[in-house]
């Protein structure tokens, strides 16, 4: 079980403790009332997760912005049963729901006193008259983001207590969501990474290999500069998480022409996919850093690229039959301890994305070659917070 899974259950049974406390003292209803309140502990517990998982839902995608506290502040008032409720940041109201909730400034001034101590603030009744309200800070990584200002016509220490476990969750539902937007702005960092590592020997390489053919074969030049442009664009451009894996084969394809161009004929290269996995979706750049790799340690030599298709995976074998890697090679390429491989971004970025079990599997020794082997689920993984899920 990961540990965003562990936090948000044990953070969820706080917050059901703290609802079915209050609503079991009311599970008698009143004559005259309907079925809505002739439950028992376990609808009301029913009903309790299934608010909490809607309300959630939103600020777990998107943290705490005025259209996820719109999203949310109606089922967070179902949560705690409350006649009116607010979500705010420090400085603004972001929702409110419900009826007898005070304006804007009067609920910020509260915020800012529950803000300021750290701690929930129970908000006393205009004119004096017993309590009305409680008001929680929302915290991320011991930072104050905002609050939630519960209000009801009597604040019980049921409704006080049960408020502050539904923010302490809340708060941990916005700490998740912080973590997904740091490992998405990771993934993104690694992907211009990896675009850096377009190595500027293979840049220098191919232009003086097509300036080469310019007075031989002026033709093959024009064909080779338009490959090297329409690699260049692919790999260059700004760079979504996913591509087809149609789009990443023809970048391989022009890599490989190009650097045939250069060795001739001591590259040789084949690619076999089985049509039906084309439009599968794949990580930007994926596959290129694995053929580089290849052609690094398979010279002169065979390149191959073989696409299966796996049932519900695609798998990808990318295989040379040069000089290998002895254990401790592997490990530094694993490691990125050796330049212009690119073999460790592909691989982190597979874990991140897929889970731990889709990392690259490297089978090698010296003088027996190179065989890489990526596998590819055909369903893509849900968008991290704040990814674009367009294609590039």
């Amino acid at each position: 079980m990961s540990t965003a899974v562990w936090v948000t259950l044990c953070a969820l049974c706080g917050v059901c403790g703290g609802v079915l406390g209050r609503a079991l003292p009311r599970s008698e209803p009143p004559p005259g009332e309907g079925r809505e309140r002739d439950e028992g502990p376990g609808e009301a517990a029913f009903r309790a997760l299934r608010a909490a998982g809607l309300a959630a839902r939103s600020l777990r995608a998107a943290g705490l912005t005025r259209a996820s506290a719109r999203h949310a502040v109606r089922h967070l008032r179902t949560l705690l049963g409350t006649s009116g409720l607010v979500v705010a940041a420090p400085d603004r109201v972001l929702a409110r729901d419900g009826a007898d909730v005070p304006g804007d400034e009067a609920v910020l001034s509260e915020v800012r006193a529950a803000t300021a101590g750290g701690r929930p603030r129970v908000v006393p009744a205009s004119r004096g008259g017993g309590r009305r309200g409680v008001v929680v800070p929302l915290a991320v990584e011991g930072r104050v983001v905002g609050a939630l200002a519960a209000y009801d016509a009597r604040v019980s220490t049921a409704l006080v207590r049960t408020a502050t476990e539904v923010g302490r969750w809340l708060s941990g539902q916005l700490e998740l969501a912080e973590l997904d937007a740091s490992r998405r702005r990771t993934l993104e960092a690694e992907a211009r990474a990896l675009r850096a590592q377009i190595s500027p020997h293979f840049v220098y390489n191919s232009l003086t290999t097509i300036a080469s053919f310019v007075r031989t074969d002026p033709e093959r030049a024009r064909e080779l500069l338009l490959d090297f442009a329409d690699f260049i664009r692919y790999a260059l451009r700004r760079a979504a998480d996913f591509t087809t894996l149609a789009d990443e084969l023809t970048c391989v394809d022009r890599y490989l022409l190009l650097e045939q161009a250069r060795f001739g004929d001591r590259l040789r290269f084949t690619v076999q996919v089985a049509p039906e996995v084309l439009r599968v979706d794949v990580p930007f750049l994926c596959l290129q850093p694995l053929v580089e790799n290849a052609i690094k340690h398979g010279m002169p030599g065979e390149v191959r690229v073989v696409i299966r298709d796996a049932g519900s995976e695609a798998h990808i074998w990318v295989e040379d039959d040069g000089v290998g890697m002895n254990p401790e090679q592997l490990h530094a390429a694993l490691r990125e301890q050796r330049t212009g491989i690119g073999l460790s971004n592909v691989d982190v970025r597979m874990r991140h994305i897929y889970g731990p079990g889709y990392g690259l599997v490297v089978e090698t020794a010296p003088g027996k070659g190179t065989r890489i082997r990526l596998r590819i689920p055909k369903t893509r993984p849900r968008p991290r917070p704040g990814a674009s899920p367009a294609r590039p």
